[in-house]
C-alpha cells in the first residue's frame, strides 16, 4: 500500500475516534461506505448500512465520552487499533480498551468494522 493510501486510513481511524468522542451518530456513520458493516462486539449480529449503523451509535450522544489511540497499524488497506474508551455517565465511568480491525475503500470509508471485546473487559468506576 503507497504511503498517501496508508496515511488516508490513519487519519479516518484518527476522525473516527475523534467523532467517537465529540460526534453525532450521524457524523460517524459518514465515516462508513453506504453499505458498510459494523460488528460490535465481533460474533454479533453485523450491523449494515449507514442506517443501522447510525441506529447502533445513538445512544452514545446522551452520555459523555472520550477516546484515547494506544497503538495503530495499518496494512494493505485495513487498520487495527486499540484505543480506550470512557462512557461517562452520572453516577459511574465505563471504560473499555478494545481492538478494533477496520477495511476501508479508496475514499477511507470504512467497508467493515470488528470490534475485538467482551463484558469481562469492561472496568466501572
Amino acid at each position: 500500500m503507497s504511503a498517501p493510501a496508508t496515511e488516508r486510513i490513519a487519519e479516518a481511524v484518527h476522525r473516527y475516534l475523534d467523532l467517537v468522542a465529540n460526534g453525532t451518530a450521524a457524523q460517524i456513520a459518514e465515516c462508513y461506505a453506504p453499505d458498510g458493516t459494523l460488528s460490535d462486539p465481533e460474533g454479533s449480529e453485523p450491523s449494515r448500512g449507514r442506517g443501522a449503523i447510525e441506529a447502533f451509535y445513538k445512544p452514545l450522544e446522551a452520555i459523555g465520552r472520550e477516546t484515547e489511540l494506544l497503538t495503530l497499524r495499518v496494512s494493505g488497506g485495513a487498520a487495527a487499533f486499540h484505543f480506550r474508551v470512557r462512557s461517562i455517565l452520572p453516577d459511574q465511568v465505563v471504560e473499555i480498551e478494545p481492538i478494533d480491525v477496520m477495511t476501508f475503500d479508496d475514499d477511507g470509508l470504512i467497508t467493515s468494522m470488528r470490534a475485538f471485546w467482551s463484558q469481562a473487559d469492561m472496568r466501572v468506576r
